[in-house]
């Protein structure tokens, strides 16, 4: 895979953490329990944290099943009622600060959803009205975003599209008459009408070839090249090592190592086992899978998940390790030094 640098759009505020730097999201312990019907939790995510600037990608990366939607999906309001949501996600930009897991439905829908959160959905075809056309439902989300009217409306709706690369001559089609790919497109164009402070975009590239892969998360990107937030939930990673400034891997409902992208997937690497394992199964890599399964998330074990796959496992792993130095492992992969040249032992 090769990091495409955008020339003159990388954001000052890019890896985050620079003094006087305000996060535009600020996520504090988020944990997310669904209640079973016969007793007993599953626990989807756990005590997760991280911040997001303004202008910055942050990727979050790791296998179907880790939590990653769920997250996406407690920070808008739009989980289940047998989801318990603990912790806090406290959202500038776009107005006064909001905490997005204590907001009510009312302030989350007419203030928060599509205005100062944009959502790709993972499945777009379920979050697409059925009996009305692509071209009514653009053309209602961007008068109601930027107030366009009349002649200036039918433009800004044919501009809406062509950010997405969606063809024009498919707008007056119905969503059932759309492929996957088309269907993506249509809700990545509704998503970025309004150009909301904060996008979260799921799995945004889904059914893309990879030539429309890589147009649409360089669009994405340029969202945050703004000075906007990009939250991008993704399998591929070639897409995310093209845009991402950070990367989150997820396993079994935690962040396991965060990491800046040019760390991550140059060197010195990922150092917990289970994210160089995902990179390591890449085909351009070495094309070794991550050997098992991950756990069921309603039988975690007490302590590291991901001890039954790893070759570095002990003892130690029976506790659950602390999140330290960008990774929660016991056994993290420790980069060799560079081997010192002549003139540095002169």
């Amino acid at each position: 895979m090769r990091r495409r640098r955008r020339a003159g759009k990388r954001s000052a505020y890019a890896g985050y953490g620079g003094v006087g730097v305000k996060p535009l999201l600020a996520v504090r312990d988020l944990s997310v329990q669904f209640r079973m019907r016969r007793g007993g939790a599953v626990a989807a995510v756990s005590a997760v944290s991280f911040d997001l600037a303004p202008g910055e990608c942050l990727a979050l990366v790791g296998e179907s099943g880790c939590g990653k939607s769920v997250l996406a999906s407690a920070l808008l309001g739009l989980l289940p009622g047998n989801a318990v949501v603990r912790g806090e996600a406290l959202l500038r930009g776009g107005g006064d600060p909001v905490e997005l897991l204590g907001a009510d439905e009312r302030t989350l829908a007419r203030s928060v959803r599509g205005r100062r959160v944009g959502l790709v959905p993972q499945s777009p075809a379920a979050h697409l009205t059925p009996v009305r056309t692509v071209r009514s439902q653009l053309a209602e989300t961007v008068r109601e975003l930027t107030g366009a009217r009349k002649e200036a409306l039918a433009e800004a709706t044919r501009a809406a599209a062509e950010r997405a690369s969606f063809p024009a001559d498919h707008l007056d089609r119905y969503p059932h008459e759309l492929s996957g790919g088309l269907a993506q497109r249509a809700a990545t164009a509704l998503a970025l009408v309004g150009d909301a402070p904060l996008l979260l975009a799921d799995e945004p590239t889904t059914g893309l070839d990879r030539d429309l892969v890589d147009k649409t998360v360089d669009e994405l990107r340029s969202h945050a090249d703004d000075g906007r937030g990009l939250l991008i939930i993704t399998h591929d990673l070639a897409a995310a090592e093209r845009i991402a400034d950070r990367v989150a891997v997820m396993y079994a409902g935690r962040v396991v190592e965060l990491s800046a992208a040019d760390r991550f997937f140059g060197t010195p690497g990922p150092r917990h086992p289970y994210a160089r394992g995902l990179l390591d199964a890449l085909p351009e890599r070495a094309f070794t899978p991550v050997p098992g399964m991950p756990p069921e998330l309603g039988a975690l074990p007490e302590g590291c998940a991901f001890a039954p796959r790893c070759p570095r496992a002990s003892e130690a792993c029976a506790v659950l390790p602390p999140f330290d130095e960008g990774a929660a492992c016991h056994h993290p992969v420790v980069p060799e030094p560079e081997p010192e040249s002549e003139g540095s032992r002169s």
